[in-house]
């Protein structure tokens, strides 16, 4: 969906009050007016104070912000908004402790904020499918340590797969997961989840990748180190990317949520040439996403 070009200014001009941002999202709820999801009477009207509107049948209220990604919570709506505009305009991204200071809100506040954006980030992706000629590789992601072994088999790294659209001179769309283990299965169900059948696919020759052939037009080759730059140019291109922005703006990450860094940056990759539109593209996949509950941080 194409998305209006705003900048900070026009932000604060469309969504600089609550009164705007409940009306956004009034409209994206409900496209043809109100509708009580109760008796599916079609009036009703609107207790601006509480976020709330009362059908005039049956009299039953309805939360603005019941079953949304903005579901049960006290925060003003437009400290929402500047969340997902100030993630979505910095090409790096924002920590919550950068969030927390901007709109003055708690640590635990901000990172849930965040997390739920990235969450529906990655749902949003999760629609589309690589196509034509594809990069894959695998990376590991973990903390910087002292010792120990290095490469495929060493503690504290998370393994992750990564598969970029080649198309000549520019990548195309990625697509990047958390795994588990670099093996068949896990393999299997990256391939079904991100690709369409039948593509041309590159890989280096990991046993594993073998999977590949089964639903794919597959290309391994043996790889070594100087020469992967020639053979999977845009994957490796991608994953330093990758991790310029997790250890530039979050200084690392965990395991435990990685998957929703890799989400927030597949998103901002594959809308790289709609750089100006991020923000509002953003808040559609924000305003349409379904409710999202979260463990205590």
């Amino acid at each position: 969906m194409k998305g209006k070009e705003l900048n900070l200014l026009e932000w604060q001009k469309y969504y600089g009050t609550e009164e705007a941002c409940a009306q956004a999202l009034f409209q994206q709820r409900w496209l043809e007016g109100f509708r009580c999801p109760h008796c599916g009477h079609d009036h009703g009207y609107g207790i601006t104070t509480r976020h709330r509107w009362e059908c005039s049948r049956c009299h039953k209220q309805t939360s603005l912000t019941a079953g949304t990604l903005f579901h049960s919570t006290n925060l003003p709506l437009v400290k929402r908004f500047w969340a997902i505009y100030l993630l979505a305009s910095d090409k790096g991204g924002i920590s919550a402790l950068r969030l927390s200071k901007q709109i003055n809100v708690s640590w635990i506040t901000a990172s849930r904020m965040l997390r739920k954006i990235r969450i529906a980030m990655g749902h949003r992706d999760s629609i589309y499918r690589l196509e034509e000629l594809i990069e894959i590789d695998d990376a590991l992601i973990g903390g910087r340590q002292t010792g120990g072994k290095r490469g495929r088999g060493a503690e504290r790294k998370t393994p992750i797969l990564v598969a970029v659209e080649n198309r000549g001179k520019r990548a195309g769309f990625i697509a990047m997961q958390q795994v588990s283990g670099i093996n068949r299965q896990a393999i299997s169900q990256f391939v079904k989840r991100h690709l369409l059948p039948d593509q041309g696919v590159r890989s280096d020759a990991l046993p594993s990748l073998a999977e590949i052939g089964k639903t794919q037009n597959h290309d391994a080759r043996v790889t070594p180190p100087h020469k992967a730059g020639e053979w999977l140019p845009w994957v490796h291109v991608a994953i330093g990317n990758l991790k310029a922005f997790l250890l530039g703006t979050y200084h690392g990450v965990t395991s435990k949520y990685l998957q929703e860094y890799l989400n927030e940056f597949c998103y901002r990759f594959n809308r790289r040439a709609w750089e100006a539109q991020l923000p509002s593209r953003l808040l559609n996949a924000c305003l349409t996403h379904a409710q999202v509950k979260l463990k205590m941080v």
